[in-house]
């Protein structure tokens, strides 16, 4: 069983709490990526699961059974970080077989091992070259491969592409998602970058402040998210927030802002609240005269397939809309825009919570 679950998990450093309750299993199987910004709590996390912390207060199970007090090598894990510690003095084949010779494996076993998982991470022909003989990309199959060796049920991954160029990291986030398929492990995953998260998770877990500030597959963070902190943090590029109050006309609610009112049906809230609209660029869009809302659009960015739009429209702020890059648009441009009403989120202004579901 590689089952992991983490009981009213804390962390406390002196006066600073960096894990505050995390409550969370991770089902067998599953890849996991915890994500956030700096200082989040995702890795001081990780390191409580791997022993390599020691949690002030709450429980580590792993299987059936609380780890809290077994050291890291007993736990059954493997753990690929961001500083990848490969061995400079010894040959890749030496590298990926030293766990396997720490644990006494008979040299026979070892040899086969050792070419299969290298055949399968497709590093057979770097055997016999050193480490500083790889390309940034080889050696990171190389770490993988000298943790799969030992036949782990749970993998561990602290950043481990953030060293690697854009274009590598495409790759290995590909080659991970594979080899999760291929072992059938539970692999739990960290890293601050949203690409990441969103293609290759199967739940991801945001973290803010030493919390979890949500759990759920990527298309509901994404689409779905629970608070003003999860929408802004998924999205590039970021959601569009618009700060206005709430108004009751005609028995039904509206949405007003400077620059813009919205409808928004019989809802019963309270005239004269305080909340933020959240729209994605993608759900902005260019309409014909007579339509939606006056903007004047104050910058345009190609990129590629798409252009995102700047509209000033009166706000504080300017409302980004992607579209088309066939769609004809120029800086100083006077258009109109409206907003697709099914893919508006509304947050508490004073405490960011999801409200007007």
């Amino acid at each position: 069983m590689s089952r992991i679950a983490l009981r009213n998990l804390v962390k406390t450093f002196g006066a600073v709490t960096a894990v505050a309750g995390v409550n969370l299993e991770v089902r067998d199987g599953e890849f996991v990526v915890f994500v956030g910004p700096s200082g989040c709590g995702k890795t001081t996390t990780l390191n409580m699961i791997s022993g390599l912390e020691t949690p002030t207060s709450g429980e580590v199970v792993i299987g059936d059974r609380v780890v809290n007090d077994v050291e890291p090598g007993e736990r059954g894990l493997g753990m690929v970080f961001q500083d990848l510690a490969l061995f400079p003095h010894m040959t890749v084949f030496e590298n990926v077989a030293f766990g396997l010779r720490v644990k006494q494996v008979a040299e026979a076993e070892v040899r086969r091992r050792v070419e299969q998982v290298a055949e399968a991470m497709r590093i057979a022909p770097l055997l016999a070259k050193k480490p500083s003989q790889c390309s940034g990309g080889e050696a990171q199959r190389v770490a993988l491969a000298r943790t799969i060796v030992t036949d782990p049920s749970v993998f561990l991954m602290d950043e481990p592409l953030s060293s690697l160029d854009a274009k590598l990291r495409v790759e290995m986030r590909t080659e991970l998602k594979r080899l999760h398929g291929a072992l059938n492990a539970t692999f739990v995953y960290v890293t601050h970058d949203q690409a990441e998260a969103m293609t290759m998770a199967d739940r991801i877990v945001v973290m803010d402040r030493g919390q979890v500030q949500q759990s759920g597959p990527p298309l509901a963070i994404y689409g779905d998210p629970a608070n003003r902190f999860v929408a802004g943090f998924f999205g590039v590029p970021a959601m569009n927030f618009v700060d206005g109050e709430i108004e009751t006309v005609n028995g039904g609610v509206r949405f007003r802002a400077p620059g813009m009112a919205l409808d928004l049906g019989p809802r019963g809230e309270a005239t004269g609240r305080r909340v933020t609209l959240g729209v994605r660029p993608e759900s902005v869009r260019l309409v014909a005269d007579g339509e939606g809302w006056p903007a004047e659009v104050s910058l345009i960015e190609p990129m590629g397939d798409e252009t995102l739009v700047f509209l000033d429209y009166g706000g504080p702020a300017s409302i980004v809309a992607k579209v088309d890059a066939e769609e004809p648009v120029a800086v100083g441009d006077r258009r109109r825009f409206t907003v697709r009403r099914d893919r508006l989120v509304f947050f508490d202004a004073a405490t960011g919570a999801r409200v007007l579901r």
